[in-house]
């Protein structure tokens, strides 16, 4: 039976990084966590969902007014419900700012996440959009980017990421989750965190660290 979307967005979004990483490694899919210098704008929101990509590129030969047709295109296509991953191919500009991100918040994108910058940090951060990037700078896409490729394969870091992929991304990095096992993925992280809350309980009882460990087989 195929999971609902929205369940499984809600039952990843309460599991961690880390948890769904050792899932993962154990299932022998090690290579699954981003880059770390991406990091979330506000490390405090999470961000849980089904992946949609983006791919583009440098083209200082497109005047202003093509280059936003693009973007404004790219930010329509946008599907909600989704995480927004884009590898932009170049760490010079930003690729996510004020009006992008409320376009997206508005349109019911879950968040967004960068192979590269972001600027307005501010006001992204007042709206709550969750977005992940490399760095900040105030340079934007106008005449100087365009997409590309949207909705294929793109390589972040050495990771391929496909649409329909998942991702879960916190305060310790970004982990992508390949579609075809994700809801697999998620219930043994949920089995994965329950085992370790047992593990903690006995800890916090008394019991010996190692003794606990040979007892539940987790640590």
């Amino acid at each position: 039976m195929t999971p609902d979307p929205a369940d499984l967005t809600q039952r990843l979004e309460a599991c961690y990084a880390a948890a769904v990483h050792d899932v993962l490694r154990g299932m022998g899919h090690g290579n699954c966590v981003l880059p770390a210098g991406i990091r979330a704008l506000d490390p405090s929101r999470r961000l849980a969902g089904e992946i949609w990509t983006v791919s583009g590129h440098v083209d200082n030969t497109r005047d202003p007014h093509d280059t936003l047709l693009a973007w404004t295109g790219l930010l329509g296509k946008a599907h909600a419900g989704k995480v927004v991953v884009c590898q932009p191919n170049t760490h010079d500009i930003a690729l996510m700012g004020e009006l992008s991100a409320e376009t997206l918040h508005f349109r019911g994108v879950r968040g967004y996440v960068v192979d590269g910058g972001c600027r307005d940090t501010d006001f992204i951060l007042t709206l709550g959009f969750p977005v992940y990037c490399s760095f900040h700078t105030p340079k934007d896409i106008v005449g100087r980017w365009v997409p590309d490729r949207l909705g294929e394969p793109i390589t972040i870091g050495g990771v391929t990421v496909s649409t329909g992929d998942w991702l879960l991304a916190d305060r310790d990095g970004v982990v992508i989750i390949p579609g075809a096992i994700a809801a697999e993925v998620v219930q043994k992280t949920e089995e994965v965190q329950l085992q370790e809350n047992r593990v903690r309980t006995a800890i916090l009882s008394g019991m010996d660290p190692q003794e606990a460990y040979v007892k539940f087989g987790k640590f």
